[in-house]
């Protein structure tokens, strides 16, 4: 479980979950709606979407071709393009995904990064949407969210109101601590950029410009339906390209949805993370609230971060003042 604290007044109670403190500032209360990769497979979530960000105090306009369909896509390549320029151009200050799935990767080298860091809005999506996170990083150096999508998070059947809290609480600039179980951390007390996201996405832009170069970084982690020994493939991936060993901590989110065979004689995801230790000598945090789970924080990605662990916690100090 997770646990939230914060220094302003609330209407609910998080009993076990994010610690939260904050300041007020001007709140950006506008989200534009895109889809940059998979195709939304029932409207109405996106519908229940809009109603439920409503709710949160967020106006939300829907870009034209959000429900486009090519393929397993949201629209061709030049249509999901063209809606990237539309979000650079429209009056809402943050810009979020539908949803993950695949896509986004092919459009990386059509993307103007500069104009997306000078339009000063504030992008956040999962999963596939790390590829636009880190590129956006690695070309401009500017900070964007890895957080909830429009349809698996506010569309839901049941919202997860801890995680729309921490959403509506990070946009408004008042997430200042985010703190959470974590029970076989190593012992951290360390400053550096917060970045990473979806594994699998994260292994599939080493050796390419979209890449960022972290040193002394703050590296996060989570997957979906990856096998163990997949996680840990990827993960030799970032070792061998001397990846892990400039970073300061590595944070482990969730990896769920994943089957083990006959033949894996008790190998599971916790020989992942001792393997894990045992060649890469950076302290391991286990426990972060994200990934493809109900319960997600939102992460500013390139911001600079302070990460602790003390007994059975840990803390991501967001909002500090370094």
């Amino acid at each position: 479980m997770t646990h939230a604290a914060h220094d302003h007044d609330h209407d609910h109670d998080h009993q076990n979950g994010p610690h939260h403190g904050g300041h007020g500032h001007a709140a950006p209360d506008g989200i534009y709606l895109i889809s940059p990769s998979g195709a939304v497979a029932d409207p109405r979530t996106l519908e229940r979407a809009v109603e439920r960000l409503a709710g949160l105090g967020f106006k939300t306009a829907v870009d034209r071709t959000a429900l486009a369909v090519h393929e397993r896509f949201a629209g061709t390549d030049k249509q999901r393009l063209a809606a990237i320029v539309r979000a650079l151009k429209q009056k809402r200050p943050i810009v979020m995904a539908t949803r993950g799935g695949y896509g986004l990767s092919r459009l990386l080298p059509f993307i103007d990064w500069r104009a997306v860091a000078d339009s000063g809005k504030i992008f956040i999506g999962q999963s596939d949407f790390t590829a636009f996170n880190l590129a956006l990083l690695a070309q401009t150096g500017a900070c964007s969210y890895a957080g909830p999508t429009a349809v698996f998070d506010f569309g839901a059947a049941k919202m997860d109101d801890l995680t729309a809290d921490l959403f509506a609480e990070s946009m408004r600039g008042e997430l200042e601590i985010l703190s959470f179980e974590s029970a076989d951390s190593d012992p951290v007390d360390a400053r550096g950029v917060l970045w990473g996201g979806n594994l699998a996405m994260v292994a599939s832009l080493v050796g390419t410009p979209y890449m960022p170069k972290v040193r002394g970084g703050i590296l996060f982690l989570e997957d979906v339906a990856e096998h163990p020994f997949r996680i840990e493939r990827m993960l030799t991936q970032l070792w061998h390209a001397g990846i892990l060993s400039r970073q300061k901590a590595i944070v482990l989110g969730r990896f769920t949805d994943y089957k083990l065979g006959k033949n894996d004689k008790g190998y599971d995801l916790p020989s992942v993370v001792a393997w894990l230790r045992a060649h890469v000598k950076v302290p391991v945090v286990t426990g972060l609230p994200y990934g493809h789970v109900r319960v997600k924080a939102t992460l500013p990605v390139g911001r600079k971060v302070g990460v602790a662990t003390e007994k059975g916690m840990a803390h991501l100090v967001l909002e500090e003042h370094f």
